[in-house]
């Protein structure tokens, strides 16, 4: 018996502007967000991950029929229903309403009126008390949970939440996210400074959400802290600013006999100098000397050089040019001279001296903490052998990745995870490992002496004792010990505007970093345990506000997304790796070492292996599989795999969401340039038996990231809507998926693009979200068949599509080139639009770089006008040409050198004439549409030369029939 199931308001439209607005703006928030709690990659916004779920669930107003069954209103009414209902959206989708319980509670009754409205429908069918149960919402499951977004999401809008990954580190960020915080909510502090409170003053304080947990992390955090001060507080000392040292520094006489904080101490590699007369000397590489760039503030480290020695100074004031360099010679990568010398000092030198393990590291200045800001100041040798006394008692093992997309520091001899830190920082960060099981201990004892439970059920056993309450604090603290690790590196650099440590993990890799900021941990600045705690702590404070016992309590496990059976009947919505993009699990193993120390005997079988594993991880890398192909083939069948499990298990009243994001690659086939990472994903979702429904492009990543900034990196994702094949789909002919396209994209893009303020979809992304109807048709079918009998690809069903937009007519290129102009005309754009955009009509940034006719860079991209091109193109020698490219360059030669010059290069692409004037033309319509009058001109003149032009390419050699174009 088939389910009844209305259309859902993601099937049909969605406010996009009002989501994207505030998933940009969440990306920018960090005090209390969620996503401090643990670094993971590339987290989806918690707006976007509310407003798709709450749509997911919603059924749309919109008149429905068939199915043996009848819903909704007519349009009219429809769309006054849309308004209300995505006014509930951009209410929930604003940071400040992360806990509104008014807002969440409006989005609540409206799924739970959907559920029993579709309930309602299916009261007769076989399986009603499984699946159709009014008086309980199905639970949520995401396979792919990674940072934990989801399900935290699912939650809040009252389902049940499981979370299951592969990767055990992004396992236990989801235990801390959906497990443990409704576990332990409205619980007063265990501390004994809150139980030694009088009744008064206990009574002045309410315990909302998480917070009495936290207040918890706060307090065995601090305890943490003053415990390590004991233990290697020797090794972190304070600086006297001494008169010697006023003497060479005349602004640091106020500060005379003041021993300050240190918040960093910076250091410069060296290896042996490569002049022979200097070789027994070990020479900084250092990438600057700039300290501070802050107006007013500036200070800079000069080397003073005597004979083969060199010591270092720190001045105050303007630097010179040649700071800002350090000892980086000209060049990129890792280039150095030798300060002594001058000698050039090459890569194959370093990486030489770094793999036979002669690469040392020296002082170059000390950032302390003054009474009105940083204090910097030279080295000294107290402090050096401070650094160096520190002896390890263990360091972490296992190999960093000899290859990731943004670089590793791997050729340069630091191979193990061990490596990455100095012996100071592997002292520290070992001993608040081992505190965090000490106040486990301590806490279990406060505890039980606050009238817990002493049952001895631990956290991973389900436990809410004493046991699992200590252990649940532990987890927190691990966190912070994980911050610190990203923060307290041989990696950091340190940043000369903030002044302050950089993380090593501001992007997706773990680059070689030259000279590095060696934090403070017993500091009270940034790269201190107390900082970490403190964010820890903020996050809990919004994140964990709103929770209550009585919330579904969360599922956090390991599972292999294509084996799992956890979707069983329900509500699905999910995060997957794409394709070549991050190996995630690569770079997760940095915190796995060092989780594990602190967290296998609270998850032992969580943390059972000697890394995270890799083989079955869901991305395509070569490295892994041996080659491109065999990688491809790897993700195509393995993501299959998955996203069946998936088709085959979640509830059959909802669709299924499924987010994609990634800077799209290109390779060379027989139907010309493909769209690798795109193309391929969809081929998966259609062969594991689901229908696309929707693709919604959404703002979701942060434009600010590192791997961003001056870069052109991924903006968006698309969030495809699935549904699942019907078992006896039939296949249609060619002709018949065009009539059905004809008929049903206009009214598609009607409710996409409806409403005034709710005129939901910006232009931009018009091209993007076209898709989803248009491959719900395609995808419905068993085979959409060609006239030769062979099924359809699905790259033709996506030129298609986008012939609704009446661009398909030109080449890939060409198309993106006109919606790009119609949007910007010649003026910067986001690269992250531009990439949705290029998406869409078949191609990439990329591919429309190496044709000539955008210049990208920056995270902008813009059309190039016909002024900037190049005045000795060859079109016979131009492997990719698109119209617009021809066009554009024809009116550069009629410009430049008239006529015959137009003919001439005309007669050397003649088959180009028909799409250049019909180009032409289109562009002078739209210009003049526009006002664009200036822009309007160019075409004008051409299509005023035409008779002319075509003249003078019949007298080089080339006859044709004349076209006349008149505007």
């Amino acid at each position: 018996m088939n389910i009844k199931t209305p259309k859902k308001l993601i099937e049909v439209a969605l406010p996009l502007d009002a989501i994207n607005v505030a998933a940009a703006r969440e990306k920018s928030i960090r005090h209390g967000h969620p996503s401090t709690l643990h670094l993971w990659w590339a987290r989806r916004p918690l707006a976007a991950a509310r407003a798709v779920i709450f749509a997911q669930m919603v059924n749309d107003p919109g008149y429905q029929q068939g199915g043996g069954f009848k819903y909704g209103v007519n349009k009219e009414k429809a769309a006054i229903e849309r308004e209300r209902l995505f006014k509930i959206i951009e209410d929930l989708v604003l940071w400040e309403n992360t806990n509104n319980e008014e807002v969440l509670a409006r989005a609540r009754a409206e799924i739970v009126r959907s559920w029993r409205e579709t309930c309602e429908l299916n009261k007769s069918h076989p399986q009603a008390a499984e699946l159709f149960n009014p008086d309980k919402l199905p639970a949520f499951h995401d396979p792919f949970a990674g940072g934990g977004a989801l399900p935290l999401e699912a939650q809040r809008l009252g389902l049940e939440s499981y979370a299951s990954d592969l990767n055990p580190v992004a396992v236990t960020i989801n235990k801390a996210m959906i497990e443990i915080p409704p576990k332990f909510a409205r619980r007063e502090p265990a501390n004994p400074d809150w139980r030694q409170r009088t009744a008064d003053q206990k009574a002045m304080r309410l315990w909302h959400g998480a917070q009495g947990l936290a207040e918890d992390v706060r307090y065995y955090g601090k305890w943490m802290r003053d415990e390590a001060q004991k233990r290697i507080g020797h090794l972190y000392p304070k600086i006297e600013v001494t008169a010697a040292m006023v003497a060479e520094r005349p602004d640091l006489k106020p500060l005379l006999g003041q021993k300050l904080t240190i918040i960093a101490w910076l250091w410069a590699r060296t290896v042996k100098s490569p002049n022979p007369a200097f070789s027994h000397v070990d020479v900084p590489l250092a990438s600057t000397f700039i300290l501070s760039s802050k107006a007013g503030k500036e200070n800079w480290v000069q080397p003073v050089v005597n004979g083969d020695r060199y010591r270092f100074t720190v001045n105050a004031g303007t630097p010179p040019d040649n700071a800002k360099e350090g000892t980086k010679a000209a060049g990129r990568g890792a280039n150095f001279r030798c300060v002594l010398s001058d000698t050039p000092i090459g890569g194959d030198y370093i990486k030489a001296e770094g793999q036979a393990g002669r690469m040392g590291a020296r002082l170059m200045a000390i950032v302390a903490e003054g009474a009105r800001g940083r204090v910097y100041l030279a080295p000294t040798q107290e402090h050096e052998d401070a650094a160096r006394q520190a002896q390890p008692a263990w360091k972490p093992s296992g190999n960093v990745p000899a290859r990731l997309t943004g670089g590793t520091c791997v050729p340069y001899g630091l191979t193990e995870w061990g490596d990455l830190f100095t012996s100071r920082q592997l002292v520290a960060l070992t001993t608040f490992s081992d505190l965090v099981q000490d106040a486990i201990s301590l806490c279990r004892h406060d505890a039980v002496a606050a009238g817990v439970a002493n049952d001895g059920v631990g956290l991973d056993a389900g436990g809410s004792g004493a046991l699992a309450y200590a252990q649940a604090v532990g987890v927190y603290l691990a966190f912070a010990r994980d911050k610190m690790a990203d923060l307290c590196n041989s990696l950091n650099r340190w940043e000369p505007v903030a002044q302050c440590p950089r993380q090593l993990f501001g992007r997706q890799a773990i680059p070689m970093i030259w000279d590095f900021a060696e934090g403070n941990p017993l500091g009270h600045s940034s790269g201190s345990w107390e900082v970490f705690v403190d964010g820890i702590v903020k996050a809990h404070a919004k994140s964990f506000d709103g929770v209550k016992k009585e919330w579904w309590q969360g599922n956090a496990v390991q599972a292999d997304a294509a084996n799992q059976k956890i979707s069983v009947n329900k509500v699905v919505s999910t995060d997957p790796p794409y394709y070549d993009n991050i190996g995630y699990a690569d770079l997760s193993d940095f915190f796995y070492v060092w989780l594990r120390r602190s967290l296998k005997p609270i998850f032992p079988n969580l943390f059972a292996t000697l890394a995270v594993p890799k083989a079955e991880e869901l991305v395509a890398t070569s490295y892994r599989h041996g080659n491109k192909d065999k990688a491809e083939i790897f993700f195509l069948d393995g993501m299959t795999r998955a996203m069946h499990n998936l088709a085959e298990q979640a509830h059959p009243a909802f669709p299924v969401t499924i987010y994609y994001a990634f800077k799209q690659s290109e390779s060379l086939n027989v139907e010309g340039t493909s769209s690798t990472g795109w193309e391929t994903f969809l081929e998966a979702v259609l062969r594991s038996g689901f229908a696309i429904v929707g693709t919604w492009p959404m703002r979701t990543e942060n434009g600010s990231r590192m791997i961003a900034s001056g870069t052109n990196a991924l903006a968006s994702s698309i969030v495809l809507v699935c549904r699942k094949r019907m078992s006896d789909a039939r296949t249609v002919s060619r002709r018949e998926f065009l009539r059905e396209l004809n008929a049903a994209l206009p009214e598609a893009l009607l409710d996409m693009t409806r409403g005034g303020v709710n005129s939901p979809v910006a232009p931009v992304d018009l091209s993007q979200a076209i898709i989803g109807p248009g491959m719900a048709i395609f995808s419905q079918y068993a085979a959409v068949l060609e006239a030769d009998g062979k099924p359809m690809s699905v790259r033709t069903a996506l030129q298609l599509i986008n012939r609704f937009f009446a661009e398909d007519d030109f080449d890939h290129d060409t198309q993106f080139c006109l919606h790009w102009f119609e949007g910007q005309g010649w003026a910067e754009g986001k690269y992250g639009e531009a990439d949705v955009l290029a998406r869409a009509k078949g191609t990439s940034v990329g591919g429309l770089q190496e044709s000539g006719v955008v210049d990208s860079g920056g995270g902008k991209l813009r059309l190039l006008r016909w002024a900037e091109l190049p005045k000795d193109w060859s079109p016979e020698n131009d492997t990719r040409t698109p119209v617009w490219e021809a066009l554009h360059q024809l009116i550069r030669a009629l410009n430049q050198d008239g006529e015959s010059a137009a003919g001439a290069l005309l007669a050397r692409m003649p088959a180009r004439a028909e799409p250049i004037r019909a180009l032409a033309y289109r562009l002078y319509t739209l210009c003049e549409r526009k006002g664009w009058a200036e822009e309007a001109r160019a075409y004008n003149e051409l299509v005023a030369a035409w008779s002319g032009i075509e003249q003078a390419s019949a007298d080089a050699g080339i006859v044709g029939s004349q076209a006349q174009l008149d505007i």
